[in-house]
């Protein structure tokens, strides 16, 4: 098994691509930490886990993420997949402020604070990785509101860490990954969209397939593979870098 061994913490894991990830780190053979907000949704996806370790945790609160981790010990691979509270659908002439900066100012805020709290105690060791995800809209994609700058900065965050990282033997990648169909439901899109509805989803699935290179959308099955690859040491020599896991949307 890929993972075998490893100490996997996952940041989001109540989500839905968070607890998939979750599934496939566990059946390669990691020990898996489950961190969230929500502790039913965390032990939904802990029922599926042997030995799953359970950790309400607000990845915003820097104190917090520490403290975990210094329960935790030695930390292999850490994933962040928390929300960001993105807002979409309108023009960016149009968007207040706020909804415009949440992504930006909520991601950035995780990513650095989670990846920071991993990255110091993996250097000490010589190794681990460091990974996110995003959907590659810094490349540019209309009516994505702060979406869009909120990817570029996690882009730039991912970049500079493996430069810095590198010399000690940890690694920082992460993957792009747009239009999940498993993921595109009317509740969930409705949290950044609320005028869509069932025909509208399809009507973007559809849309979003033909602009890819491959003319279909990414399963999650497909991108959990692909975080499972690059969190084992067969991709060790990858890092400072996004894997377009989009059906190639966006150049990489």
């Amino acid at each position: 098994m890929l993972l075998t061994d490893k100490t996997a913490v996952i940041y989001g894991a109540g989500g839905s691509i968070g607890g998939a990830v979750a599934r496939a780190f566990a059946a390669e053979g990691a020990r898996v930490h489950l961190v969230g907000r929500t502790l039913e949704t965390l032990e939904a996806v802990a029922a599926d886990i042997k030995d799953a370790e359970v950790a309400v945790v607000d990845a915003l609160d820097e104190t917090a993420v520490e403290e975990h981790l210094a329960r935790v010990g030695d930390v292999d691979v850490s994933f962040n997949l928390v929300s960001r509270g993105d807002v979409q659908g309108l023009p960016i002439t149009d968007m207040p402020v706020d909804d415009f900066l949440a992504p930006v100012i909520n991601g950035t805020r995780a990513n650095f604070i989670t990846a920071r709290a991993a990255a110091r105690r993996m250097a000490e060791r010589g190794s681990g990785v460091v990974l996110t995800l995003n959907s590659g809209s810094a490349h540019g994609s209309p009516m994505m509101g702060g979406t869009g700058p909120a990817d570029a900065a996690t882009d730039s965050l991912v970049r500079n860490l493996a430069m810095e990282l590198g010399p000690r033997g940890v690694r920082a990648v992460g993957l792009w990954a747009a239009g999940i169909p498993e993921t595109l439901t009317i509740e969930k899109l409705g949290k950044v969209n609320p005028d869509l509805n069932e025909a509208a989803i399809q009507g973007i699935l559809g849309h979003l397939s033909s602009l890819r290179m491959t003319r279909r959308n990414p399963t999650l099955a497909e991108i959990t593979a692909t975080a499972v690859f690059l969190a084992s040491d067969h991709a060790a020599s990858i890092t400072g870098t996004f894997v377009n896991v989009t059906g190639g949307m966006f150049p990489g």
